[in-house]
C-alpha cells in the first residue's frame, strides 16, 4: 500500500513538470487567449489603424524576442508579419497612427523602405525556420516582386 501511494505521488509530481513551458511564445496571455490571438482577431474582424499598429508591434516583439522552449517565432508568424508589412497601406498607417512606444521598436522613421525590407526578410525567415513553408511562401514572394 505504501508503495502504491508513493508511486501515485511521484506520478502526480512528475506529470505536472514540463507543462509550464510552451514550445512557442505567442505574445503573453489575456483572458485565456494570447495577445497574438486577440490582436489578430481584432485586426481582421474590424480593422482600424490602431489595430494594425498594435498587430505590427506584437509581431515585432514576437520575432525579435521569441520565447518558449524553442526560442524561435511560432510557425506562420514571420510569414504573416512579412505579408502585413508588405501591404501598401501598412507603412503609412503605422507612421500616422502608431504610438511613440510602438515607433521605438524600429530604428528608422522611413517606414515605407523599412517595412518593405523587413517584410521580405520575414518571408525569407519563415522559410529558413520552417522549410516546409517554402511551397507556400516562395510563390508569394514571386507575386509580390512583380
Amino acid at each position: 500500500m505504501k508503495k502504491i501511494v508513493l508511486l501515485a505521488l511521484a506520478v502526480a509530481l512528475l506529470s505536472s513538470c514540463g507543462m509550464t513551458n510552451a514550445l512557442y511564445y505567442w505574445g503573453g496571455t489575456q483572458s485565456g487567449t494570447t495577445a497574438y490571438e486577440n490582436l489578430a482577431y481584432q485586426s481582421y474582424d474590424k480593422q482600424t489603424p490602431k489595430s494594425i499598429c498594435n498587430l505590427v508591434a506584437v509581431y515585432e516583439k514576437m520575432v525579435t524576442n521569441p520565447g518558449g522552449t524553442r526560442q524561435v517565432p511560432p510557425p506562420g508568424i514571420c510569414a504573416e508579419y512579412g505579408y502585413l508589412l508588405l501591404q501598401p497601406e501598412t507603412a503609412e498607417t503605422f507612421m500616422n497612427n502608431a504610438t511613440a512606444t510602438q515607433k521605438k521598436l524600429f530604428q528608422s522613421n522611413d517606414y515605407g523602405a523599412l517595412f518593405l525590407e523587413r517584410g521580405k526578410e520575414m518571408l525569407q525567415k519563415e522559410i529558413e525556420l520552417y522549410p516546409e513553408s517554402a511551397k507556400f511562401i516562395e510563390p508569394l514572394i514571386k507575386k509580390l516582386a512583380r
